[in-house]
């Protein structure tokens, strides 16, 4: 017996099969362009490794709306032939390989030759090129893989430029569904960051379009701590252990960083490189959080990063459109080795966790002295003159001033140099100033080599910052001297030839063109006024006997003091300053100075009320 809608059923037609066509090339182009460059952070991926790739020393990015509206990378590197700018944008056109057989030991970042290629799809491209030999720079563009018009001749430096316009103007809902642009510049910065670390012998930078600050500047042949510390901060750098490995058995050899025991972030940060290419394993990251697991509390993640350089025919890095997995043979037991390898690195360290502390000086009863010793991550130096330098310090300091400051209350901010305190049943007025030049002249002493660094967005020129002092009263410049000009090189030569004793010691960072890439982080919190930089630089040049190892180590200490507690000489202290003396400047005052005997008779102290006193008055009354 059959339903009236079933029989209906059976009797409609079956469709008919739908041809098989061919898709346009244009079409197949832009599918493939969507594989590989997902976001402006995977279109600079790519373009940086080309950078990489042509031996660049110095690769300078500028974005503008986080990559979709502009994404500019420039190079110094070898450049492109002004006959091979008919083919660069081609899909599978490349100088790293010519064979299938060549990706065995494939040495480069790229292979394929699809990235410029993608990109002409989905945005406007343009090349500014310049090999070495050539007379002129050649400039073309491109449209999904073809040039525009011939390469046009312009003036130019050695390397190449590649500018990327209007990303994804054509693909409306790929650019919808990008988040915003402040978001899409996180994630360039965070690509950028990366290979800043691994790539330590080429200096990065990172700016806006149309600001005049630099979000991300590395100078070129530093290492890869030096760049932690200037992309993380010098927390996170001061945490970290080294870990190598070698296994020859493998062709495997290992390098990088791993934070220690008391270093806690919320979430993990990893950091890997296989054969120089950032990629990712998941594998591997389970491994590490099992590995922390039984040092960090809850909740609690890590920092690593790992270099991992394998023979190339033990890898295949064809297996992503991105290339940002790989496959490499023995992953298992690769993976086993580093993870006892952290695990060994840890447990070595792991009795510092409760013995860690910040600039701690001696005195200070936050913890024993023997804690300084016994935290990892500093250096521990053995120069004489510091020791004794740091011992004048101790035998100087003041019984009952530091047991003032120990037991103090804050009370109030008075003027640019004043502030009054409260201590048991008495007010006082201090000199904070002075104090604040005791604080740091110390810190630079017990940090000595250790100190974090406070890096500077525009680099700007010791000549010039000179120049701008030497015209300062302060300074105390006649004609008798000779021309502010002579004068201003003859500093910048001599900060550029104690560069590196500056740099080591006291983590103050001229570059060898004599720009101010960094000053040191001294104080959490705390940020030096640098309005006194032109006078600073001019005294730690004239005012530093640079012939004698102790009298130098003692002058820079006394000036970086001077410069770092620099107050104006008129007018009162503004809302920052406020702020830094009542939560940044006392609380380490109160842990960590060591007052001299001589503030005792400076008026450095000096009790404006007692309380006793007080009563005996109103008793009167």
């Amino acid at each position: 017996m059959y339903y009236k809608g079933q029989a209906k059923k059976c009797q409609m037609e079956v469709p008919a099969a739908s041809a098989i066509k061919r898709l346009d090339e244009t079409v197949v182009n832009r599918i493939a362009a969507g594989e590989v460059v997902q976001r402006p952070a995977n279109a600079l991926k790519e373009l940086l490794e080309n950078s990489l790739d042509a031996k660049s020393t110095s690769i300078i990015v500028t974005v503008k709306d986080g990559g979709l509206k502009t994404l500019q990378i420039q190079d110094n590197g070898s450049g492109i032939r002004r006959e091979d700018l008919g083919l660069v944008c081609e899909r599978f056109t490349t100088s790293k390989l010519t064979k299938f057989d060549d990706l065995l030991k494939i040495g480069t970042y790229g292979f394929r030759g699809e990235a410029l290629a993608s990109i002409t799809h989905v945005a406007h491209l343009t090349i500014t090129t310049r090999i070495a030999d050539s007379k002129c720079a050649y400039r073309a563009r491109y449209t999904d893989g073809k040039l525009c018009e011939e390469p046009r001749p312009c003036a130019g430096n050695t390397g190449t430029q590649i500018l990327v316009e209007d990303l994804f103007f054509n693909m409306a809902a790929r650019r919808q569904a990008l988040r915003s642009p402040a978001e899409e510049f996180n994630k360039v910065a965070e690509v950028m960051n990366r290979y800043a670390i691994h790539n330590s012998s080429v200096g990065f930078t990172l700016k806006k379009q149309g600001e005049t600050s630099v979000y991300l500047r590395t100078p070129p042949a530093s290492s890869a701590l030096d760049n932690i510390r200037v992309v993380y901060g010098a927390a996170v750098a001061r945490d970290l252990l080294e870990v190598t490995l070698e296994e020859a058995s493998l062709k495997l050899k290992v390098d990088g960083y791993v934070s220690n025991v008391n270093y806690s972030a919320k979430k993990f940060t990893m950091l890997l490189f296989i054969n120089h290419r950032l990629v990712e394993s998941t594998a591997l990251r389970k491994a590490l959080e099992q590995v922390y697991g039984a040092f960090l509390p809850r909740h609690a993640q890590p920092f690593v990063y790992l270099s991992l350089q394998l023979s190339p025919d033990t890898v295949d890095v064809n297996v992503h459109p991105t290339k940002n997995q790989v496959h490499f043979l023995h992953e298992d037991r690769i993976i086993e080795l580093i993870q006892k390898k952290v695990d060994s690195v840890l447990l070595g360290t792991s009795a510092a966790r409760t013995f860690y502390t910040q600039t701690l000086l001696p005195g200070a009863a936050a913890a024993p002295p023997a804690a300084a010793a016994a935290s990892y991550g500093s250096r521990d130096v053995q120069l004489t003159s510091v020791q004794s330098l740091r011992g004048d310090v101790e035998a100087a300091c003041h019984g009952t001033l530091r047991q003032l400051l120990a037991e103090h209350t804050f009370v109030g901010v008075a003027t640019a140099e004043l502030s009054l305190l409260q201590h048991q049943t008495r007010l006082y007025l201090v000199n904070h100033r002075r104090l604040a030049e005791q604080l740091f002249y110390q810190i630079c002493l017990f940090q000595f080599g250790n100190c974090g660094l406070l890096q500077l967005e525009e680099s700007p020129s010791v000549v010039e910052l000179a120049l701008l002092g030497l015209g300062q009263a302060e300074a105390g410049w006649t004609e008798a001297d000779g021309p502010k000009p002579e004068l201003a090189g003859y500093i910048a030569d001599l900060l550029v030839q104690r560069a590196e004793l500056l740099d080591d010691y006291f983590s103050l960072q001229v570059d060898a063109d004599g720009r101010l890439l960094a000053l040191p982080l001294l104080l959490d919190n705390f940020k030096p006024p640098i309005v006194a930089l032109p006078l600073f630089l001019i005294r730690l040049a004239t005012e530093v006997n640079w012939d004698s190892e102790r009298d130098c180590l003692h002058d820079i200490s006394r000036e970086i003091a001077r410069f770092y507690s620099w107050t104006p000489s008129t007018g009162g202290a503004s809302e920052t300053d406020r702020w830094q003396l009542e939560h940044a400047l006392f609380p380490a005052m109160k842990e960590q100075l060591l007052p001299a005997k001589f503030s005792a008779e400076d008026s450095t102290f000096l009790q404006v009320a007692d309380l006793p006193d007080l009563y005996k008055v109103f008793e009167r009354c």
